[in-house]
């Protein structure tokens, strides 16, 4: 009996310890190297937080950046595809951040988890020069399977003087954790 309960012990302990980081005020696993992102060729992930266990337990943050001459590309072609007039074409080109636009999204379990007010964005240099600081606007989650919910968010990046690493730290205030990127800007 007494081997069963030490076995027992031992499994709870080790699957408490595997699932630690994912408690709030956790830190997060780290990559040796960062690894670049599936989907965004100039992001790189730091922090291990896209992986699917990440998605079961609710804890799924991913960032993409979109260059200023992505997002100029985008508006030319639609401009040719819908036939815009001038004035609609003009009214989004100057709405064109001239930095690029970096796009937050998050899954979390529970629609008020999911809100987007609950994280913070700070870029900065190497030499940790702060670029920018924003908190995102409140919102809530939509269904996305199971039982998370999804957030997404847009925000204009800063134009940077000249084109290389940016770090890029998102802090989650209900989790209490951070997730680390490096975005490697264009002109």
């Amino acid at each position: 009996m007494k081997k069963f309960s030490a076995l027992l012990a031992l499994l709870t302990l080790g699957t408490v310890a595997a699932h630690a980081q994912y408690l709030p005020g956790a830190e997060r696993k780290k990559y040796m190297m960062p690894k670049k992102d599936t989907e965004c060729p100039y992001v790189l992930n730091v922090t291990k937080n896209t992986e699917d266990d990440q998605e079961v337990e609710g804890t799924f943050t991913r960032l993409a950046y979109r260059p200023y001459s992505e997002l100029l590309t985008e508006i030319n072609e639609l401009r040719k595809m819908n036939n815009w007039a001038d004035s609609t074409y003009q009214r989004r080109f100057n709405t064109l951040p001239a930095g690029g636009a970096l796009v937050v999204t998050m899954h979390r379990k529970g629609p008020k988890n999911a809100d987007p007010s609950l994280l913070t964005v700070v870029a900065s240099t190497k030499d940790g020069k702060q670029l920018m600081s924003q908190q995102l606007t409140p919102g809530t989650g939509r269904f996305w399977n199971r039982d998370l919910y999804m957030s997404t968010r847009t925000i204009p990046f800063v134009k940077t003087e000249q084109p290389g690493p940016v770090q890029v730290v998102i802090t989650d205030d209900k989790l209490k954790q951070h997730f680390d990127y490096v975005v490697n800007t264009q002109q």
